[in-house]
């Protein structure tokens, strides 16, 4: 059996992978395990992003919480790190949010964080796993008064837009910025926020309707702002993904800026002015060699983690690094929160450009992007290992290895969010990596009858 936590919590398909009767299992189990020792009732947050069936979630959730004798406060729509930061404002013993953040409406999911405002770590969500895959019926569960309620807060936007405007140290006034919400979460929040630093904004996708989540738009579809961009003659673009815990930009010219990117962009203007803890951005595995390159050239210690930004933050708690995240745009800024946090990248990204005074096209040359292929093989989530014990595709994947050990590399990752394994090949020669790439692909496909 599939674990239930993938890299960023718990997700499927709404309705049928992702069912009432798991969120409420889910709840009942998190409520128990995260808020052992509190006394008096415990007070969980919920939170959700803008798909049709957040609705159906919370209510399963509330439930859950409610059933082991938890206070709810519903918060409403909100971005995924306006609710870990909210845990903190609002003293909670715990929090979850309802997101499947950058994947398609259907999908739905559940991250949970503790009463810091931080992910979960594995043994945790393993002691919530446990509980849910069949101990239910060993919990204590109160009856009467000790049954929890439910206690909605209504002002969580506006307290989390009021606390970003704390995070830089300058107006932004004059710069031109066109902005994706993706019709997510940020659309309650980029828009005021910017505004109020004086931003001269063009938005688009902030009209969600409980389907167009992630359609076509926000960071999984930079085309779009990028036209945006060429369009409107802006300084720069701005996208998010759906629950706004990921940050793409476009620079002026209609360059894409991934996590990579901005990560050595902010990273080496905190260190010229000596504000980057130990002098040290933490990146993850699947990050290009071309921010490990920058960090040899401008003395910037990069120390690499598995893929998904709980285990970047992990790293940077336990050695007291202050900056790190993943290309995909989970960037964390740890003085100012717990979790990737894309409305604050942003406005630290043009924070950089304000204090410098330079474009984006300038700043991102700081950092030289090597070519990099992704070929992604669809398989069930319970088969994403079985490729390790099939001879000829250890084999083949062996051997695209040592033709690019001297040039680039090879990683062969199974998605922690998704069903599907990651090829990614990078490199100086893109006609040979995609090659290569889809070579590897066919093999698994056909060994694994795919």
């Amino acid at each position: 059996m599939a674990r239930l936590f993938g890299t960023d919590g718990v997700r499927g398909v709404a309705g049928t992978e992702l069912t009432a009767r798991t969120c409420f299992d889910i709840g009942c189990a998190a409520a128990t395990v995260l808020t052992e020792g509190c006394s008096g009732k415990p007070r969980i947050l919920i939170g959700k992003d803008t798909r049709i069936s957040g609705d159906m979630i919370e209510a399963a959730l509330t439930a859950g919480f409610c059933s082991v004798g938890a206070t709810v406060i519903p918060v409403g729509v909100i971005p995924t790190p306006a609710l870990a930061w909210l845990t903190r404002e609002y003293k909670a013993d715990a929090s979850a949010m309802i997101s499947a953040s950058h994947n398609p409406m259907e999908y739905n999911g559940i991250k949970l964080f503790n009463k810091d405002g931080f992910k979960l770590d594995d043994a945790l969500e393993d002691r919530i796993e446990a509980i849910v895959r069949g101990a239910l019926h060993i919990l204590d569960l109160p009856s009467g008064a000790g049954i929890g309620t439910v206690s909605p807060i209504r002002t969580a936007v506006e307290d989390y837009v009021s606390y970003i405007l704390t995070t830089i140290d300058t107006r932004l006034d004059g710069i031109k910025a066109a902005v994706d919400c993706a019709n997510g979460s940020a659309s309650l929040t980029a828009p005021p926020a910017l505004k109020k630093l004086g931003v001269d904004l063009t938005v688009i996708n902030d009209a969600p309707n409980g389907i167009n989540i992630n359609d076509r738009c926000g960071s999984t579809h930079m085309e779009t702002v990028r036209q945006l961009v060429l369009d409107t003659g802006a300084d720069v673009g701005l996208a998010f993904d759906g629950d706004a815990d990921r940050l793409l930009a476009v620079d002026e010219t209609g360059g894409i800026i991934n996590g990579d990117q901005i990560l050595a962009i902010c990273g080496c203007y905190l260190k010229n002015r000596g504000k980057l803890p130990k002098n040290a951005i933490v990146a993850t595995i699947m990050s290009n060699l071309g921010l490990f390159q920058m960090g040899e050239r401008e003395d910037i210690t990069i120390p690499r983690t598995k893929v998904g930004d709980r285990y970047v933050l992990e790293k940077m708690r336990a050695e007291g690094y202050g900056l790190g995240g993943e290309q995909s745009g989970h960037v964390i800024f740890l003085e100012h929160n717990t979790t990737g946090d894309g409305l604050i990248t942003a406005l630290q990204l043009l924070s950089v450009m304000r204090h410098t005074g330079k474009k984006l096209s300038e700043l991102k040359q700081v950092m030289t992007v090597l070519p990099q292929v992704t070929v992604n093989v669809p398989i069930e989530n319970e088969r994403k290992y079985d490729y390790i014990d099939d001879d000829e595709i250890m084999s083949t994947i062996h051997q695209v290895e040592r033709l690019f050990e001297d040039s680039g590399r090879v990683l062969i990752r199974p998605s922690g969010t998704e069903a599907m394994i990651r090829i990614m090949i990078e490199g100086q020669e893109l006609p040979l990596m995609e090659k290569e790439a889809r070579r590897i692909a066919s093999v698994m496909e056909r060994n694994l009858k795919i």
